[in-house]
């Protein structure tokens, strides 16, 4: 099982929902591609106007909260830790550190944000990535994350 949870280069939404417990609104990744193992991916998050945050943030210029892109990275980061896994039973990633975050350029409805996140490190069952996210190539935030899995 191993070899094949290693060969898998991309995660679509349904194989998002099995990995992860977060569901909408709070669920900030409909894709995860270019998966490398738990070494490298590519979240990809589609902005809809539609989304109960941009009620309040901010109503008459709807702006992607910053910490919702942090959440997205790290989702994403989810997605490569378990899909580096070879266990049968469901696992879940819990954030242990945020680090040098910055936040570059609005992120706006109708934008496509990729989390391109890099691992740095991990140890037993703890993960450290570098993540940067971008809209038509352009950087628009960036972190630290570290996480740890554990048994759900």
């Amino acid at each position: 099982m191993e070899d094949v949870v290693k060969k898998m280069e991309a995660a679509d939404i349904g194989k998002v929902l099995k990995m992860l417990p977060h569901r909408y609104p709070f669920l900030l990744v409909d894709r995860v591609i270019d998966i490398q193992g738990d070494q490298h991916g590519i979240g990809i998050k589609n902005v809809s106007i539609n989304e109960p945050h941009f009620q309040g943030h901010f109503p008459e210029n709807p702006v992607f909260p910053g910490v919702l892109m942090i959440e997205g990275m790290a989702q994403t980061a989810g997605v490569l830790c378990i899909t580096s896994t070879s266990s049968a039973q469901p696992k879940q990633v819990f954030f242990l550190t945020i680090d040098k975050a910055k936040f570059r350029k609005p992120v706006l409805p109708g934008d496509t944000i990729e989390y391109h996140m890099d691992k740095v490190a991990n140890r037993k069952t703890m993960w450290w990535y570098r993540g940067i996210a971008k809209v038509n190539g352009v950087v628009v935030a960036e972190a630290d994350l570290g996480a740890m899995i554990s048994d759900r």
